[in-house]
């Protein structure tokens, strides 16, 4: 069998980046079952709703959609279940001291396959004001329209 090179993108949190100032991000492996893993090698997956939390000295997913797969029979997964997260002890312990500050959470911002193995992005975020979104936003269209007046000057349009 052929081994997988390069990276696959399964699932993105879009959304994430809008609503969250993002610190710092880690990547780990998933705990998955067969048809988890099928389900994703289709490409269906929903990270919206997913956090990570740290219980116990271990991480774990919840929130996090994957559909149960089509061809599968009885032994399909359960939709949205708890997942264990594969980090090291030190990003472990480095992420629950700042989750305990005040403000910061765990939310997953990809979800993707490198070298054919599972792997999620994780990201420590502190949530934003609705003033910070409306101020993003602002940014952003400034920052848009400067890079058309830029194309149509050096056009000769204007």
């Amino acid at each position: 069998m052929v081994k997988e090179k390069g990276q696959k993108l399964i699932a993105q949190n879009r959304k994430a980046r809008y609503d969250f100032h993002i610190d710092d991000t880690v990547e780990a492996g998933l705990v998955l079952v067969g048809t988890e893993v099928k389900s994703l090698r289709a490409g269906r997956a929903t990270l919206v709703d997913g956090f990570a939390e740290i219980e116990g000295g271990e991480a774990y997913l919840h929130g996090v959609h994957i559909p149960e797969y089509t061809q599968g029979t009885w032994t399909n997964h359960e939709p949205r279940r708890v997942r264990k997260l594969l980090l090291n002890r030190h990003e472990i312990d480095k992420l629950e001291g700042k989750v305990h500050e005040k403000g910061f959470t765990l939310i997953p911002l990809s979800l993707y396959f490198k070298d054919g193995r599972a792997k999620v992005e994780i990201a420590l975020a502190r949530g934003k004001k609705t003033y910070d979104k409306r101020h993003a936003l602002a940014e952003k269209q400034a920052d848009r329209e400067k890079a058309q007046a830029l194309g149509r000057r050096l056009k000769g349009v204007e």
